[in-house]
């Protein structure tokens, strides 16, 4: 199934432009592609704080309805230690380092450090 594309292309570039321009912290991408049903790609990244979580949730979103997928499902935004956004084919976790370390869910799903993304703060 191709990634899912807007004017301003794939939904992923735009999601992870984003997330660079809000400064998140340890942005991975993980291919899902093959190994689950429910999205082709999972977008994991933290933020310093439970603002700044909040902060990168709520421009992720507006960058979603601007791509015209307004559609997306949140989760999580009134305490903002983990923030799920559903936009369909692409998943995106948005944590606080501490959060993200008790979950761990990049060893979920068996990401090594290749699947971080080039550049990312952090």
């Amino acid at each position: 199934m191709p990634a899912v594309r807007t004017e301003d292309g794939p939904l992923e570039d735009i999601v992870l432009k984003k997330l660079e321009d809000d400064k998140a912290q340890d942005i991975v991408v993980i291919d899902l592609k093959g190994k689950s049903s429910m999205a082709d790609t999972m977008i994991v990244a933290s933020g310093r704080s439970h603002r700044h979580v909040g902060a990168i949730a709520d421009h992720v979103l507006r960058a979603l309805k601007d791509a015209g997928e307004g559609r997306a499902r949140v989760e999580g935004l009134p305490h903002c230690d983990w923030v799920l956004i559903d936009a369909g084919d692409l998943i995106i976790h948005l944590f606080r380092p501490e959060v993200r370390a008790f979950y761990n869910i990049e060893k979920i799903w068996a990401v090594d450090a290749s699947g971080h993304r080039a550049g990312a703060a952090g």
